[in-house]
């Protein structure tokens, strides 16, 4: 299905946080910017004004305005046909509150391309317009998991049904960490390698506990018990294990395991459901162990070489 906005939608979006009042061409409101018609959506939706390679949304900024309004009457039109002229134009948005010549509205009206001026400076407009593109238009996948803010670092937990993933995110809140998603967890790639996590609006603050029901953490726990959204991080995996498969995990993995979603590798931990382990207390661990290794940090790695080192001395010893 394709990721698409409309200009009135983008407009009540981003009304306030921008101040925009809509001049001209309203009836233009339904024009859609789709993510699967644009090749880089961060770079081709919006942008200052530029003629050759031309914005869906073109921004008018102080520069601009002063050169439109510099122009003589006859080059002035030249120019504003020119703009008008392609076909990808869907929006204008007049930035520092200049005032709209008659020229533009005309064509606004007669295109049916909204005309938007905002109190803000242009960089600011384009700022806030290409981060609210880039999150709406994202590629999206749902998964099946609990998502949650853990040590301030968002892990995806997975596993197969009823392996205690609910419980395990429900003493994760107790200790101090904070739920974005339960059961279903909606997945944005807004960069070439970042993962946004959010919650479905109908599932917001919601986590089922089997054999409870149905607990509203957010009336709970209070507001800090939940996250509007998170980048994901790292993903732990639940495995149902029996003695004997416990016995046989590796202690000592050399290698780095990871889940690719949407393009993106995330790195993944597996820790083994077992009678009497604390899950809790392994995924926090986990979430710094994780954090060290990304400052270079590898404990595995120390420990066998600490063991190497300790093993060549005593070799050497008569």
């Amino acid at each position: 299905m394709s990721r698409t906005v409309t200009i009135e939608q983008l407009f009540k979006d981003n009304r306030t946080i921008l101040r925009l009042e809509w001049v001209a061409g309203k009836s233009g409101g339904d024009r859609e910017l789709a993510a699967d018609k644009i090749p880089l959506p961060t770079t081709s939706l919006i942008g200052h004004l530029n003629l050759i390679h031309t914005f869906h949304i073109q921004v008018f900024g102080i520069a601009e305005t002063a050169y439109l309004f510099s122009l003589p009457e006859n080059q002035r039109v030249h120019f504003v046909e020119k703009l008008f002229a392609h076909e990808n134009l869907s929006a204008i948005v007049l930035c520092n509150s200049p005032e709209a010549l008659p020229i533009l509205t005309e064509h606004c009206d007669l295109r049916r391309i909204p005309l938007m001026v905002s109190k803000h400076h242009s960089p600011y407009v384009v700022d806030v317009l290409r981060l609210y593109l880039l999150r709406t238009l994202a590629e999206t996948v749902s998964v099946h998991g609990v998502l949650l803010d853990v040590l301030e670092m968002g892990v995806l937990i997975t596993g197969e049904s009823a392996i205690g993933k609910s419980e395990l995110a429900l003493e994760l809140i107790t200790r101090g960490n904070a739920l974005v998603a339960d059961d279903m967890v909606e997945l944005h790639r807004i960069s070439p390698d970042t993962l946004e996590g959010r919650c479905p609006a109908m599932l917001s603050d919601f986590l089922e506990v089997r054999g409870i029901g149905i607990l509203n953490i957010r009336t709970m726990f209070g507001e800090t018990a939940i996250r509007p959204r998170k980048l994901l991080r790292l993903i732990v995996h639940l495995e149902k294990c029996s003695e004997t498969s416990f016995a046989q995990i590796e202690r000592l993995p050399n290698e780095n395991t990871y889940e690719t979603l949407l393009d993106v590798p995330i790195r993944k931990v597996t820790i083994p459901v077992a009678a009497g382990r604390n899950l809790a207390v392994l995924v926090e661990a986990a979430v710094r162990n994780f954090m060290l290794s990304q400052r270079g940090i590898d404990s595995t790695q120390e420990f066998i070489l600490r063991q190497r080192e300790y093993m060549t001395q005593t070799q050497e010893k008569p």
